[in-house]
């Protein structure tokens, strides 16, 4: 659910009623730094660092960034360095620390499960942040947006203490050129590796073709799979076939992108449905045809203990009750090329008629695109940068159109948003499954909000189902 609004509160939430709790693992490096300048004002970032096990990367993380009592609101985030190829030692320390900080903290106080989900678009954050997430103890990683067929071999290696190499996508390979990223966990530990318990591993697929991929090559054991619609939030598989759109402008989907639940059966694996399943009703739908349980993204994303800024929430709640509130599958905003699912809110970056064009920027940079250059060393470009700059590197213009900077339009959607200038700020960019439009179905008469809790008793209590609700049986994204 973007980046830090399925935060380590609504991981521990959701966990502490006996389901599987999820973290985002997207931009936790850039998110950590800007807690910490905010003044945290919880403690709790400061409170997790404190039992980060490797010596000095805590207290460095703290002089870099944390800031008592907070910036001033004016006061643009002092950024950290942009994911790359071969990173510097102070973007793998804090990449590993936020991931640690985020798991840390979802599964202190219980006993119950936790995930993370990273993006296998986001390809140069994954070696530090699984070993973060593994050295605080997550219980599953999940991974979709692509074919993630090297990370489960990936968790054997550092689970066993040993370095772990993924190969990088990157635009221009020569035929036989191979570019890779390393992490040695020993060289990080300054030392002798810990030995680190093994997560499961599942894929997040939208075809059954995918995950028998994932189930027959992978580099190591593939545990269960998520298989997801096209209605659910963040992003999309794109349809099948060559992409034609409807007279609204998103993506067609039809008989070809309906997964075929007899193949996955075969597989022998545990799977979850996921796309439009928060509602009364559709766990029992899904256990009835052999699920293990369902995928929630869009009814918790919303919720009280979700990082979406309250104000935001506010405002979903009214236009739902209204019958109002539309989200738009956009098969150009999203960098990655996936159509990715964008809430139309009035002044967040959905609302083209009454908020000015931003102005292009790239100073995060995880959807950045890697590409060989001439002499053979690796340059970055993103088809939401600067026009001119995207062009200059190699790139096409026609990728230009229409892109979103889905970086900071998500980060600025938790709270966090860059000042560009006084009282100008980032907009928002808020991504949510087709169900928001009925969000405001989990409001108990006289309340403007509503808990984790509320939506996991829904879904488990009125759900009509012959089999007695297990844990795990409802995930939150």
């Amino acid at each position: 659910m973007g980046a830090g609004v399925s935060d380590w509160k609504l991981a521990r939430a959701v966990s502490k009623t006996g389901q599987l709790g999820v973290v985002s693992g997207t931009a936790l490096a850039a998110i950590l730094a800007r807690r910490l300048q905010v003044g945290d004002p919880d403690g709790q970032m400061r409170h997790a660092l404190k039992h980060f096990p490797i010596p000095g990367i805590a207290d460095k993380i703290l002089a870099d960034y944390f800031i008592p009592g907070g910036k001033s609101q004016n006061t643009p985030f002092k950024l950290t360095p942009m994911p790359a190829l071969k990173p510097g030692p102070d973007y793998t320390a804090l990449t590993v620390a936020a991931n640690f900080v985020e798991v840390f903290l979802a599964r202190e106080g219980h006993s119950g499960l936790v995930g993370i989900n990273f993006l296998e678009k986001i390809q140069f954050p994954t070696l530090p942040s699984a070993f973060g997430a593994m050295l605080a103890g997550v219980d599953y990683v999940l991974m979709g947006a692509g074919i993630p067929r090297a990370i489960p071999g990936v968790l054997d290696h550092f689970s066993r203490g040993e370095t772990a190499e993924l190969k990088i996508d990157i635009v221009g390979a020569q035929p036989g050129e191979e570019f890779v990223s390393t992490f040695n966990p020993a060289e990080f530990c300054r030392g002798q590796a810990p030995t680190l318990k093994r997560p499961d591993f599942l894929g997040i697929v939208a075809s059954a073709t995918l995950a028998i991929t994932l189930a027959r090559k992978s580099s190591g054991q593939v545990n269960g799979f998520i298989i997801e619609g096209e209605t659910a939030g963040g992003h999309n598989a794109p349809p099948r076939g060559p992409l034609q759109l409807n007279a609204e402008g998103e993506p067609i989907y039809g008989p070809r992108d309906v997964v075929d639940l007899e193949k996955i059966r075969e597989l022998g694996l545990p799977f979850w449905l996921a796309g439009s399943y928060g509602a009364v009703g559709k766990l029992a739908e899904a256990l009835s045809v052999g699920a293990a349980g369902i995928q929630v993204g869009t009814a918790f994303a919303f919720c009280a203990e979700s990082g979406i800024d309250p104000h935001i929430k506010q405002q979903v709640f009214a236009m739902s009750r209204e019958g109002k509130l539309r989200v738009f599958t956009d098969p150009l905003a999203s960098p990655t090329g996936f159509p990715f699912k964008v809430v139309q809110l009035p002044g967040t970056l959905a609302d083209t008629k009454n908020v000015p064009l931003r102005k292009r920027l790239c100073d995060l940079g995880y959807l950045r695109h890697a590409y060989r250059k001439a002499d053979g060393s690796t340059g970055y470009r993103c088809p939401a940068e600067p026009v001119d700059d995207y062009v200059r590197k190699g790139g096409k213009l026609e990728e230009t159109k229409g892109r979103e900077c889905v970086c900071n339009g998500l980060v600025a959607t938790i709270g966090l948003p860059q000042a560009k200038s006084e009282n100008i700020f980032d907009l928002p960019l808020v991504t949510a499954g087709n169900e928001a439009a009925h969000v405001a179905k989990f409001l108990k008469p006289g309340r403007d909000s509503y808990s984790a809790a509320d939506v996991i008793e829904l879904l488990l209590g009125k759900a009509e189902s012959p089999v007695t609700p297990k844990p795990e049986l409802v995930r939150q994204a």
